[in-house]
């Protein structure tokens, strides 16, 4: 695994680092040796407390994206908090990924015991694709773009960071961001 530490308001030790590296490396186990994991360290900003510290793993895949986020007043358990819910998190991707190759080598093995109605519920095809030009705007022209047209999401190209941006309506009524990162 190839693991890249960043660090926001907090300087971490080599000490930490090391001790952080060793315990991660058990989910070697899981994943080849060209898989990726981020780690966050950071002090302060949370709601809460300015003197909690925020530990987050990430780790990429091809199809997807694992992340476990643990916020305490010591750095040192947040290593030991974060890692089981990753870890629950590999077992059930894993465990969808084995359930759809076994339904997939079930239909290969023996196709007249799947029903015709069973296979058209499973199967989800693609029935509308939609090609628009990406305009560079600031996230309140989004805002209003997303207004007028009422639709639960809209995706732009932001003007300040120049990346493909989703602004999408909250069910409490506010506006999320997701921000893409290439």
């Amino acid at each position: 695994m190839k693991i890249e530490f960043l660090c926001k308001n907090y300087d971490a030790s080599d000490k930490l680092k090391a001790l952080i590296e060793k315990k991660v490396q058990r989910l070697d186990k899981f994943f080849d040796d060209d898989t990726r994991i981020k780690i966050m360290l950071k002090k302060g900003n949370t709601r809460s407390d300015d003197d909690a510290f925020t530990l987050e793993l990430t780790i990429l895949l091809d199809s997807s994206v694992l992340r476990a986020e643990v916020t305490s007043d010591n750095m040192y358990s947040n290593i030991d908090l974060a890692l089981p819910k990753l870890e629950k998190q590999i077992i059930r991707h894993h465990k969808k990924i084995e359930s759809k190759s076994k339904k997939f080598r079930a239909k290969d093995i023996a196709p007249e015991v799947i029903e015709a109605d069973d296979a058209a519920e499973d199967e989800k095809t693609l029935v509308r694709s939609k090609h628009f030009t990406l305009i560079p705007m600031s996230i309140d022209d989004a805002i209003e773009e997303l207004e007028l047209l009422g639709h639960a999401f809209y995706v732009f190209l932001n003007k300040s960071t120049n990346s493909v941006n989703v602004l999408y309506n909250r069910n409490d009524g506010n506006y999320g961001l997701i921000e893409t990162i290439v």
